[in-house]
């Protein structure tokens, strides 16, 4: 049997953004747990316009090719892990645009959140990030991976430098994605029908 898959998004599109470093290590980290196939999901590649669809995303009547190459997209994962900053005690207008597009391809599919940021490490955007979710009938788990003061995480590369204790957040974050996502699949629609 094939592993289930693990979509990585990331939620940050600023040119300046550090989130593709962040993505990029717990997609590793993801790919060394070892309990999903792990697809990295890019906000920045995605590249949708504000929600510019006719009907409600509940239809599932699509008109737009961005839509139906998003929606095909999201209705591959059985499981996600965002990755968010926290812009202005919130999460990111690009990632409410990116959720808000669908609907029914969310649904009974669990989440992990990674944030990062300064002194919150993205808490405040966790926080506002949840609500969203569980409208969407999305089952964010308890551990959460946070990060503060990121660019103090940063090396000169740019490449994100973890250390023992967000990495153990990471694994416990994992572990319980691969529980609470393997027992979610069976009440998934496939191709989000």
């Amino acid at each position: 049997m094939s592993r289930p898959l693990l979509q990585i998004i990331i939620a940050s599109t600023r040119p300046t953004r550090a989130g593709a470093a962040v993505g990029a290590w717990i997609a590793d980290a993801a790919r060394a747990q070892g309990g999903f196939d792990v697809e990295v999901v890019d906000l920045v590649d995605v590249d949708l316009p504000i929600f510019n669809e006719p009907n409600h995303p509940m239809t599932g009547n699509y008109v737009h090719e961005h839509t139906k190459r998003w929606s095909a997209t999201i209705s591959r994962a059985q499981a996600f892990v965002i990755v968010t900053p926290e812009y202005n005690h919130s999460f990111p207008g690009s990632l409410k645009n990116a959720l808000d597009y669908l609907s029914r391809e969310w649904r009974y599919k669990a989440v992990g959140l990674v944030s990062y940021g300064g002194v919150s490490a993205g808490l405040r955007a966790v926080t506002q990030l949840k609500p969203v979710l569980a409208a969407l009938r999305m089952v964010p788990v308890t551990d959460a991976v946070s990060v503060p003061f990121l660019g103090q995480r940063l090396d000169e590369s740019g490449a994100f430098r973890s250390d023992e204790l967000i990495d153990a957040s990471a694994k416990r974050m994992l572990d319980e994605l691969v529980t609470v996502g393997t027992a979610l699949i069976p009440l998934q629609s496939p191709a989000g029908d």
